[in-house]
C-alpha cells in the first residue's frame, strides 16, 4: 500500500499589514474618501464639470471597492467550520475580481458622457474644479499611504492602486480646470474626463487579469511550478514529482497539492518535513498536501482517467 502524508502550514496575514491596522486604514479610507465623494459631487454639479462628476464617480466606485475589500478581509480571517472547511478566505479573490469590473464599467459610463460632452459642449467653473480637485488630491494621497505596506496581497494592492490612481487623476483635474480658467476652453472637461478613463483602465486591467486568474484557480504570478518540481525532485529519496497543483488560496495564500515517488528505503517523515521547509521558505506556500507513493502506486496513479484529462 502506497504511504500518504499530509504536511499543512496555517498561514498568516501575508499581505504585510497587521488585521488591526488593516481594519483602522480601511476604516479612515472609507470616511475620507465618502465625505470627498459626497463634497466632489455637490461642487461638480455647481460647476458644470464632467471631469469633477467623473472623478466622484471613480471615488464612489473606489469607496464601495474598499468596503469590498475590508469586508472580504474580515470574512477571510473566519475560523473554518464544518461547511467552510477551507474557511472563507477566498473572499477576498472575488472582492478584488468584483472591484476591478466595477471600475472598468464606470469607465464605460465616463467615456460615453464625454463623448457627447464633447459634441455639445457645456460651461465650466474652473476655480471650483481646482479647489475641489486639489482636496482629492490630498485625500488620496494620504489614503494611499495607508497601504503602502500591503503590496504581496492583491485584495489590498487593489485598495493601494485605485488610491494612488485617484489622486493622479485628481492632479489632472486641478490641470483641467487650470487650463479652463486661462483659455475658456469648455472641451478640455470633456477631454480630461477621457483621459481619466484611460488612466482607471490602465491601472485596473492588472488587478483585472490577476484576479480573474485566481477566480480561476490559475497558478498565481510570481510563481513558476516548473521551479516548485524541480526543487521538490531535488530532495534526497525523490524519485519523480507529479501531479503538482498550484493555485491560490486567497489573495495572499498560495496552497500546492503533489505526489512523490519515493525510492524503497526513504524516511517518509523526514522527507516531508524537508518538502514542507523548501515550499514554505523558497515559494511562500503557506499550505501543502503531499502523497508519498512506492512506484507500483505511482503508475496506478497514471492510469487513472482525472490524470489523463
Amino acid at each position: 500500500m502506497p504511504h500518504t502524508h499530509t504536511h499543512s502550514h496555517g498561514a498568516g496575514c501575508g499581505h504585510g499589514l497587521s488585521t488591526g491596522y488593516l481594519d483602522r486604514a480601511m476604516a479612515a479610507g472609507v470616511a475620507l474618501n465618502t465625505l470627498f465623494v459626497a463634497a466632489e459631487a455637490v461642487a461638480g454639479v455647481a460647476a458644470g464639470s464632467l471631469a469633477l462628476l467623473a472623478d466622484a464617480g471613480h471615488n464612489a466606485g473606489d469607496v464601495l471597492g474598499l468596503l469590498l475589500a475590508w469586508g472580504a478581509s474580515w470574512l477571510a480571517r473566519r475560523p473554518p467550520s464544518r461547511r467552510y472547511t477551507w474557511g472563507l478566505r477566498r473572499s477576498t479573490i472575488y472582492a478584488a475580481l468584483a472591484n476591478a469590473v466595477l471600475l472598468l464599467v464606470a469607465c464605460g459610463g465616463i467615456a460615453w458622457e464625454a463623448v457627447r460632452r464633447l459634441q455639445s459642449p457645456e460651461p465650466v467653473a474652473g476655480p471650483i474644479v481646482i479647489a475641489v480637485a486639489s482636496l482629492g488630491v490630498v485625500i488620496n494621497t494620504v489614503t494611499a499611504l495607508l497601504f503602502l505596506k500591503g503590496h504581496s496581497d492583491a485584495n489590498v494592492r487593489g485598495a493601494f492602486l485605485h488610491m494612488a490612481a485617484d489622486a493622479a487623476v485628481s492632479l489632472g483635474v486641478v490641470l483641467a480646470g487650470a487650463a479652463i480658467a486661462l483659455t475658456g476652453a469648455t472641451w478640455i472637461d470633456p477631454v480630461t474626463s477621457l483621459v481619466v478613463a484611460a488612466v482607471i483602465v490602465a491601472g485596473t486591467w492588472g488587478l483585472f487579469r490577476e484576479s480573474l486568474d485566481l477566480a480561476l484557480d490559475a497558478v498565481p504570478r510570481g510563481v513558476e511550478p516548473e521551479a516548485i518540481e524541480a526543487a521538490l525532485a531535488a530532495l534526497p529519496g525523490v524519485r519523480e514529482v507529479h501531479d503538482l497543483h498550484v493555485w491560490g488560496a486567497s489573495t495572499s495564500e498560495i496552497s500546492l497539492t503533489a505526489h512523490l515517488v519515493a525510492v524503497d528505503g526513504t524516511d517518509h517523515d523526514r522527507l516531508l518535513s524537508e518538502a514542507g521547509a523548501v515550499l514554505r521558505e523558497r515559494f511562500r506556500v503557506a499550505h501543502s498536501t503531499i502523497q508519498i507513493e512506492g512506484l507500483a502506486a505511482c503508475e496506478q496513479c497514471r492510469q487513472r482517467p482525472s490524470d489523463v484529462l
